[in-house]
């Protein structure tokens, strides 16, 4: 039995679960309503239309993401299922990066489809939907990001209560709390050492360093500040998109990493 195995068993979990169903449901209204509030404010580049929109998938897709991925862990141990898994040859690497990518299959099909209904219902009406393929890049990698957060917290929490307090929490820390949080931080820091802790925290917390690329990338960089946004230019520069795909990817290693290594331990002691 291997990742792939995992991640088909998953797949076929997650599209029979009713919380994926009422995701598609939300999402698919979300989108519509992100169409029609487009086709009434036809604008270029970054506005404060797109950012709510930004904003809007902001906090919709971290928490589904949060809470999915951490129930699906959860659910294993309540079950029993993952003592019956743990008796056949499944390595735990095997077996989390099976449920990721399992999980990110529904997840990011669930996106597509809310998108895609999207795109045809704006071309059957004549309705231009800007900058379409970046918020399809935006949603996509903040599901990416928080189910690798999921995973983390999964191997924490033992029932699905506490999977919820954890997935909510971070959750609110990372996108309602993060600019009261990051204000109090800051003011306790000498000047000096402002730049590099605000860039350190930004790289730590993926719904802040992905809004901000797309941001920048919209050509809003300008109104998050003049000393701000010439900390994160590079990201308009020729290794911009590199550099981030680098940060993405070590962030989405480090928080899978540390899952396996808790899980491995747990599993070893029993």
């Amino acid at each position: 039995m291997n990742a792939w195995h995992i991640a088909v068993r998953e797949i076929r979990i997650g599209f029979r679960n009713p919380w994926a169903y009422s995701f598609l449901g939300l999402f698919a209204v979300f989108s519509l309503s992100l169409l029609l509030i487009q086709s009434q404010n036809d604008v270029e580049g970054f506005s404060s239309i797109t950012g709510t929109l930004l904003n809007l998938m902001l906090y919709l897709l971290p928490l589904v993401a949060l809470l999915l991925g951490s129930f699906t862990l959860t659910s294993e141990k309540e079950e029993g299922s993952w003592q019956l898994l743990a008796s056949y040859p499944l390595s735990t690497f095997a077996f989390l990066a099976g449920k990721y990518m399992g999980m990110a299959i529904v997840m990011l099909a669930i996106v597509a489809f809310g998108f895609g209904l999207t795109g045809v219902v704006g071309a059957l009406l004549g309705i231009r939907f800007g900058a379409f393929g970046l918020y399809i890049a935006f949603s996509s990698g903040l599901v990416l990001l928080f189910l690798a957060v999921a995973l983390w917290l999964g191997t924490f929490a033992s029932n699905r209560w506490q999977a919820l307090i954890y997935g909510v929490s971070v959750w609110f820390f990372a996108v309602i709390g993060w600019p009261t949080l990051l204000i109090a931080v800051l003011g306790f820091v000498p000047y000096g050492m402002i730049k590099p802790l605000l860039l350190t925290l930004t790289a730590l917390n993926p719904a802040e360093f992905v809004r901000l690329f797309v941001i920048v990338r919209l050509g809003g960089g300008s109104a998050l500040g003049p000393e701000y946004y010439n900390w994160i230019v590079w990201v308009r520069g020729p290794y911009g998109l590199l550099l981030f795909a680098l940060l993405f990817a070590g962030f989405l290693a480090a928080a899978a990493g540390a899952a396996y290594v808790v899980w491995e331990r747990r599993r070893v002691r029993g």
